[in-house]
């Protein structure tokens, strides 16, 4: 009997599930030689403003987790990306062009980028924190906490690594993200989305958009929910105007990054997203 193939339509991820786009659009992604992959759903702005409302609704128990458990989660998702490496490697040959060492060579940045983001969520705090002198009987310490739903424009030449490079770190400090997929290469966007929904990630904490983000950037980078916006892969977008729109909710707002060392993991993209809180405490007089 002859098996008819069926086309596959990639879902968005928002909330922990994978619906459709409210508008029904889908638009297909090719591979490197134009020959059709798959279909994947085309976002609109209702669908941004949804994950804007699972993002915030998973701010309070995965900023409340405790640093350690946090570290844990990000660390069980490397563990299942390798598992997966195989289907993740085929993604990326056949969308990107690459041959399979490169690609696995992308899919083992990104493994050993959730690990070493994994090992930040319980020390950052001791480097971004800080004990302040006070001329006085009393102490004040300064500890950083997560600054809220952060909007991200993820590098939009790259399948996987780019995605992790820029969503990860929002993740560290108890963040959570709404980001918006490579338009051009989105399969393994959303494959790891699925990832995360095993990997004991709560749902909410991570959503993924896919379709244009000249379409959906506008209205997260004005959304009076989004605490803070990454455009990474933001450079051939009107980024000034996202910037100015950001400005009227007073966003913490990351410029494009260019050039070799774009999204290279850092201190700095933690600390990025972070607020820091000073408590004020009396000196004990025994």
């Amino acid at each position: 009997m002859t098996h008819l193939a069926v086309p596959k339509t990639y879902k968005l991820a928002i909330g922990g599930a994978f619906p459709r786009s409210e508008s029904g659009r889908t638009y297909a992604v090719a591979d490197a030689e134009g020959n059709f992959v798959a279909n994947a759903a085309k976002a609109s702005r209702k669908d941004a403003r949804d994950a804007v409302v699972a993002a915030r609704a998973a701010v309070k128990g995965w900023s409340g987790a405790t640093a350690y458990n946090r570290g844990q989660v990000l660390y069980r998702i490397a563990e299942l990306l390798e598992g997966r490496r195989a289907q993740f490697v085929d993604e990326i040959t056949r969308l990107e062009g690459v041959s399979a060492a490169v690609a696995n060579a992308q899919v083992d940045a990104a493994i050993d980028l959730w690990i070493w983001y994994a090992g930040w969520t319980d020390k950052h705090a001791q480097v971004a924190g800080n004990g302040n002198a006070v001329s006085g009987p009393y102490f004040n310490i300064s500890v950083p906490e997560p600054t809220g739903v952060v909007a991200v424009i993820v590098p939009q030449g790259s399948s996987l690594l780019g995605f992790v490079s820029a969503v990860a770190p929002a993740l560290v400090t108890g963040n959570t993200v709404v980001a918006i997929a490579s338009e051009r290469f989105p399969l393994s966007a959303i494959s790891l989305a699925g990832v995360l929904a095993t990997s004991d990630v709560p749902g909410g904490v991570v959503n993924v958009l896919t379709g244009s983000p000249a379409e959906m950037a506008p209205w997260l980078a004005s959304h009076a929910d989004v605490n803070a916006l990454d455009l990474a892969g933001a450079e051939d977008l009107d980024w000034i105007e996202l910037q100015i729109a950001a400005a009227d909710t007073l966003k913490r707002v990351l410029a494009p990054e260019m050039g070799v060392d774009a999204v290279a993991p850092s201190l700095d993209r933690i600390t990025a997203f972070t607020e820091l809180k000073t408590v004020w405490h009396t000196k004990s007089l025994i």
